[in-house]
């Protein structure tokens, strides 16, 4: 049991890289197949946004990534459902605001026909 969950941390962690690497790539085709269709982002200010929406605002640049140090990542997994923290030295462009932000992700995870999708993402400053 403790190497299969070791293995899901992995695929976990894995997926939420990628992530931020289609991020920095503008990849949004790609962003778009891990992420479930029902995605919601919220901001380390508070605000909700729709995938649709960031997906606009990446495409436009008004949120623009550039590069990302990852501090520290921590996985819960129960069944085929998990919770993923990660924080990040993230470099990006928010709004007009370029800043190297301490950002944590809050990311619920959920597995499908043996691939896990990122179901939502909260933001905030640690």
């Amino acid at each position: 049991m403790k190497t299969e969950n070791h293995s899901e941390e992995l695929q976990i962690i894995e997926v939420t890289r990628q992530l931020i690497d289609l991020m920095i790539r503008k990849d949004i085709s790609g962003i778009n197949k891990i992420l479930d269709i029902n995605f919601i982002l919220t901001h380390i200010t508070g605000y909700v946004q729709s995938k649709k929406e960031w997906f606009l605002e990446i495409e436009s640049e008004q949120m623009k990534y550039y590069s990302y140090t990852e501090v520290k990542t921590t996985v819960s997994i129960r069944g085929d459902e998990a919770t993923f923290v990660g924080q990040n030295i993230l470099d990006a462009k928010i709004w007009g605001s370029r800043n190297k932000w301490h950002l944590q992700q809050k990311m619920h995870l959920e597995k499908h026909e043996g691939k896990w999708f990122i179901m939502n993402s909260v933001a905030s400053i640690f």
